[in-house]
């Protein structure tokens, strides 16, 4: 079946999260990926098994989940002979990309002056921690040590005293990967129209800030720094929090008046919707709407926590929803896998066979009829398909037979 980008050949020298995320949204939309690895050992993730992992050789869950459909070539690029091996693929490649820190690829010659060289339509795309130019750009960085410096791990936690607070998983790491991937998207179409080779800068810091969009323009334009908001909801609604009870925890996002109302009549707590001590009555009853607005958080929380402690998580989830109050269980992430998700027709999901194991992966993230959540072929032993790529390029036999022993190419 057709897919949106078959006919792309990428050069994928990126390693660990970030940049294979971005190229393993490029190869399940039907992009080419030669992923460029070191002889010795290769991408990091290969080593990371669980302690769950069958025998899995070079090729654990953790790897297999970002590399699946790529292929695999061992190229030592520190030896002139190995860089002028990546050249020679670059050359017949539509995309370029790298995740080393700024200027180590530049110096093995494979920066993007000298691709577009060889290659003068190509699109490359170097992702970082800090971008190519900042005064941070020689920073090693690592996802939580980006939540630190941009603001985010501050914003995380339930009052100013508290201590900082990262968020539970790489999600700086996993939105630089999914920008990267709508960069390069874009640079393709561009070049459709203008047939020039393009540049993109792709930073974690920069992806940080998207990721708090919102706050991020609030400061830079108003000068407003966030506050700590803990488990409540953005709205400010007192309504939108998440409170324990019997059986555990539930957040609800009560936002407007009629859903608040409807909470409170849940609750039994009717009279809370005209107590002018607790919340503002007339914004509360105006014709235009809005988010419901607290005159007395701290009152109007210790009500709402009292009325919660008394009942069950998971009744009130469904009476809730079922009067039109958005609100969710507090699940942990294999409840919600094993049961909720697995049992929805539609949930998006692309499995494949990895050696002695399956792959399972919840896909893109979206749906297609068309040709989203086919199964994907599987991720690639270490340089797998490197004697592959070198004939490709026109090497004979004694040449491959040399770069071999010598260790150039793995």
């Amino acid at each position: 079946m057709f897919k949106p980008l078959q006919g792309v050949r990428i050069i994928d020298m990126s390693h660990v999260i970030a940049g294979p995320m971005a190229s393993l949204y490029l190869a399940q939309l039907g992009a080419e990926v030669i992923k460029i690895e070191a002889p010795a050992g290769g991408d990091v993730m290969r080593s990371k098994a669980s302690k769950n992992q069958p025998d899995c050789a070079d090729t654990p869950s953790a790897f297999a989940a970002f590399n699946a459909g790529k292929h695999s070539m061992a190229v030592d690029i520190r030896q002139p002979e190995g860089a002028a091996i990546v050249k020679a693929l670059a050359e017949s490649a539509d995309v370029f990309i790298e995740n080393f820190r700024p200027g180590v690829v530049r110096k093995y010659g494979l920066g993007f002056d000298e691709i577009k060289k060889i290659n003068p339509d190509v699109i490359y795309c170097s992702i970082s921690g800090f971008g190519q130019n900042s005064k941070w750009s020689k920073r090693g960085a690592y996802d939580h040590v980006i939540q630190a410096l941009t603001g985010m791990m501050m914003m995380s936690g339930d009052s100013p005293e508290c201590p900082p607070a990262k968020v539970g998983f790489p999600v700086v790491d996993m939105a630089t990967g999914m920008i990267a991937a709508l960069a390069i998207m874009g640079a393709l179409r561009m070049r459709d129209i203008t047939g020039q080779a393009q540049y993109l800068d792709c930073s974690m810091t920069d992806a940080s800030l998207m990721l708090m969009y919102p706050h991020a323009c609030s400061f830079m334009t108003d000068g407003v720094e966030p506050e700590r908001i803990g488990n409540r909801g953005f709205t400010g609604s007192p309504g939108a929090n998440t409170y324990q009870c019997r059986d555990g925890w539930l957040a609800i996002a009560a936002n407007t008046p009629a859903q608040f109302r409807k909470l409170a009549d849940l609750l039994g707590l009717d009279g809370l919707c005209e107590n002018d001590a607790i919340i503002d009555v007339q914004a509360f009853n105006a014709p235009s709407g809005g988010f419901v607005i607290a005159r007395n958080e701290a009152l109007a929380q210790q009500v709402l926590t009292a009325a919660f402690a008394q009942r069950a998580a998971a009744q009130m989830e469904v009476a809730l929803n079922e009067v039109g109050v958005p609100a969710a269980r507090v699940r942990t992430i294999g409840e919600y896998l094993s049961a909720e998700h697995s049992t929805s027709e539609l949930a998006p999901h692309a499995d494949f066979d990895q050696g002695p194991y399956r792959m399972r992966t919840p896909g893109l993230g979206f749906r297609s009829g068309e040709w989203a959540g086919q199964q994907s072929a599987k991720a690639p032993s270490l340089g797998e398909q490197t004697g592959q790529w070198l004939e490709q390029i026109g090497l004979d036999k004694d040449r491959v037979d040399s770069l071999f022993e010598r260790g150039i190419v793995g």
